[in-house]
Formats: C-alpha cells, sequence, structure tokens
C-alpha cells in the first residue's frame, strides 16, 4: 500500500467511521508525522517579508536595517524587529552592498549648430591639480551658436548649487538659452539643476553614457584650455 492510499484510508476512517488520526494511523500504519502536512518551508514563511524588503532596498540601497524596518512599519506591516532582522540577514543585505548608479535612457540628440545664439548651451566639468597637488574643478560653459565661452568657474568643489547660480549670472548677462547639453554628471542630473531648468522653461538635453562626441562643441574647448591653460602653466 503506498502512502496515498495509505492517506485516502485514514481520510475514509477519520470522516466516515469517526475514528480519531492517531488510531486511524495506527490502523493504516502510517506514522502521524507522515499524516499531518509538514511545516512550510521557512523561505515561505517569510515570504511576505522578503518581498517587502526588497522592495524597499530597491527604492534606498543605501538604507540599513533600522531605516528599511522603520519604513516597513510606517507602511503598516506589524512584523517585529526580530523576525524582519533574521530576514534581513538570510538575503544577505546586513553585508556592504555596491549599488551602481542607475542612469536613465537617453535618447541621441542631432549635434548640429544653431544658427542663432542662446538656443543651446554646452555645460562639462573638468579636472586639474595645483602646484601642492589639491585637486580643482572648472565649469565650463559655451554656446554653440558660436562657440563662446561663456564661463569658467573654478573651484576645490562646485555642487549643483553652484552650477544654479553661474547660469543665473549668465542668463542675467547675455538671456535665457532655450537648453542645455550636458552629460550624465552627479551635479548636472541633480534635483536642484532639473528643478530649476522647468521653472524657467529650459530644454535639459543629456548625451548618451559613454558619448562624450554627442557634446563634440564642449569637447573641442576643453581641448584647447587644457592645451593653452591647465597644461601651460602651474597654478
Amino acid at each position: 500500500m503506498t502512502p496515498t492510499a495509505r492517506r485516502q484510508a485514514i481520510e475514509v476512517l477519520t470522516t466516515e467511521h469517526e475514528l480519531s488520526v492517531r488510531r486511524a494511523c495506527r490502523v493504516v500504519g502510517l506514522a502521524r508525522t507522515a499524516w499531518y502536512p509538514p511545516p512550510a518551508h521557512p523561505a515561505m514563511r517569510g515570504a511576505g517579508v522578503i518581498e517587502a524588503l526588497i522592495a524597499v532596498v530597491e527604492q534606498r540601497p543605501r538604507w540599513g536595517f533600522w531605516k528599511c524596518y522603520d519604513r516597513l512599519r510606517l507602511d503598516g506591516h506589524a512584523w517585529n524587529h526580530k523576525r524582519v532582522h533574521r530576514v534581513y540577514c538570510a538575503l544577505r543585505l546586513n553585508l556592504p552592498r555596491r549599488t551602481r548608479r542607475r542612469v536613465p535612457p537617453r535618447f541621441r540628440h542631432v549635434l548640429v549648430a544653431p544658427t542663432r545664439l542662446n538656443a543651446i548651451w554646452a555645460l562639462d566639468f573638468m579636472h586639474d591639480a595645483l602646484y601642492g597637488g589639491r585637486r580643482f574643478r572648472t565649469l565650463n560653459v559655451i554656446d554653440e551658436g558660436n562657440r563662446e565661452g561663456l564661463a569658467i568657474e573654478v573651484g576645490v568643489s562646485i555642487p549643483a548649487s553652484r552650477v544654479v547660480r553661474v547660469l543665473d549670472q549668465l542668463i542675467a548677462l547675455y538671456g535665457r538659452p532655450d537648453a542645455l547639453r550636458t552629460d550624465n554628471g552627479p551635479e548636472l542630473t541633480s534635483q536642484a539643476l532639473t528643478e530649476w531648468a522647468a521653472a524657467r522653461g529650459i530644454t535639459l538635453r543629456y548625451i548618451q553614457p559613454g558619448q562624450p562626441v554627442q557634446n563634440a562643441f564642449i569637447e573641442r574647448f576643453n581641448r584647447t584650455y587644457r592645451e593653452e591653460v591647465l597644461n601651460a602653466y602651474l597654478f
């Protein structure tokens, strides 16, 4: 008699003949441990916690355990911290995570020299070092209409707020451009710059990652600036 047939016989004995499970297993010759359903796998028991944790970590990859746990509690989950921490460690989320910066898909824009000024401004950063070894950066801005260098902002640190301030000064001097052509640097894709451009009706034209040729006008300006200024002098 197969185990499946023994189970069917126990069902008949317990339902039709009203025998207890213990007596029916003894009659059929099947252990009670084989009759009762086995405990669920730990992964199945924590399926809800796993799904919720993965959703939080995908949105906030830099968060640690307690921030993730507080987020789960705010979302209405009633799991205690011990259960969540067991799943958190089982998923190896307690180990340092290296996350790649995800750049949204970019579309290639045709690089054509505008026939008027203030149509498109191109922006790019450059790096160099002082004589003492300290690094500094320059923010270069040109008008693609005549390839004129509008600004070269120099500083040890040029965050997004400073980029916005430089652009405001240029707009007050030259007028508002229709679009800005930039790469995907963190300062140029920041929320501060995107909100600033949206408030002024300026289009941001990001080049595709790894394709500096799509911003060729500013790259040609950078070469001249590198050879005739940065490489020619000690600062």
